[in-house]
């Protein structure tokens, strides 16, 4: 699997880390238990099994040209699905294109994933994976009473099988942890 993906910028990036933390310490799922060094906030654009040739650049490029993104937060919801607690990202007009324009790039991808395909995607950061059962109530007090801003700074791409990640655009800022 190949993803494009947005990273946040360093407050934006905090905020949501402290949310995990938040659902972490309230004793709910949360993605601050994955520790493996490549999860991080991001917005997942588009994923498939492979990029076709010549991809990369052309998304590294694209992005490149659409980076920094201002990025305001929306309210939090679970999807359905693997039923993953995500803060909804509002979709602006210069996000909408973005991720068009990297379907337009992607079109002779092998195995694209349905749920990021332009008409179903539902841009989000996600928070916990596999929330069902688990208190909702609680986690939108927890995680959720402030919505914050700020702007996709840089753009990566994760490799499944590998489990690493290749930067495109940007310059990936490091988290502080």
């Amino acid at each position: 699997m190949r993803t494009v993906e947005l990273l946040c910028s360093p407050e934006l990036d905090a905020a949501v880390r402290a949310a995990w933390d938040r659902l972490a310490a309230a004793g709910l799922p949360s993605l601050a238990r994955n520790t493996h060094p490549t999860n991080r906030p991001h917005l997942t654009l588009a994923s498939v099994d492979e990029f076709p040739p010549g991809a990369e650049q052309r998304l590294a490029d694209l992005c490149d040209a659409a980076l920094p993104l201002p990025v305001r937060l929306d309210r939090l919801a679970v999807l359905d699905g693997s039923a993953p607690l995500v803060w909804l990202v509002h979709p602006t007009p210069q996000l909408v294109a973005l991720h068009g324009a990297v379907w337009d790039v992607l079109a002779e991808a092998s195995g694209p994933h349905p749920w990021h395909l332009p008409g179903r995607w539902v841009p989000h950061l996600s928070l916990a994976l596999r929330f069902r059962g688990a208190d909702r109530r609680l986690a939108r007090a927890v995680a959720g009473a402030d919505r914050p801003g700020g702007a996709f700074v840089a753009a990566r791409s994760y490799h499944g099988d590998t489990r690493t990640v290749t930067e495109l655009a940007g310059t990936c800022p490091r988290p502080d942890r």
